[in-house]
C-alpha cells in the first residue's frame, strides 16, 4: 500500500506540511517494501485548485491513503472519488504519523474545510 504525506522538504526528518494542497513535496511510502520517494507538488504556485491539482498528482501515483493535518472539500471529493483513504495526522514528525499508520492509530480525517484559504483556490 502506498501512503503520502504532504511535506515541506524532501527528508524524512521534515515536518509535515500544514497545507495538503501548497505542500512544497508529498513523501510517497510504500508498506510493503518500506521504501519512500518524494516528489515535487506541481500545484504548490497554482493561482487555483491546487488542492484538486494535488489530489490528482496522488491518484496517478497510485496512492492509497493520504496522511495530513487538513484538506480542503474539492480535494477531499477528489481523493475519496478515487478511493483513497484521508487520515488526520497527529503530530508534525513524518515519522511518528507513518508509525502511528502502520499502528491503526490515526483518526479519519473528517473536519474537511472549504478551501480557498487565501491562495486563490484549496
Amino acid at each position: 500500500m502506498k501512503i503520502a504525506i504532504p511535506v515541506d522538504e524532501k527528508d524524512l526528518r521534515t515536518n509535515v506540511c500544514a497545507s495538503f494542497g501548497r505542500a512544497a513535496y508529498f513523501l510517497i511510502y510504500e508498506t510493503e517494501t518500506k521504501t519512500s520517494v518524494f516528489i515535487d507538488n506541481s500545484s504548490l504556485a497554482s493561482p487555483g485548485g491546487a488542492g484538486i491539482k494535488a489530489a490528482q498528482t496522488l491518484i496517478d501515483n497510485q496512492v492509497s491513503a493520504l496522511l495530513t493535518p487538513r484538506c480542503g472539500e474539492n480535494a477531499a471529493k477528489t481523493l475519496e472519488s478515487a478511493g483513497i483513504k484521508i487520515f488526520k495526522t497527529t503530530s508534525v514528525s513524518v515519522r511518528e504519523n507513518l508509525a502511528d499508520s502502520r499502528d491503526g492509530k490515526l483518526p479519519l480525517l473528517e473536519d474537511i474545510h472549504a478551501g480557498f484559504h487565501g491562495h486563490g483556490g484549496d
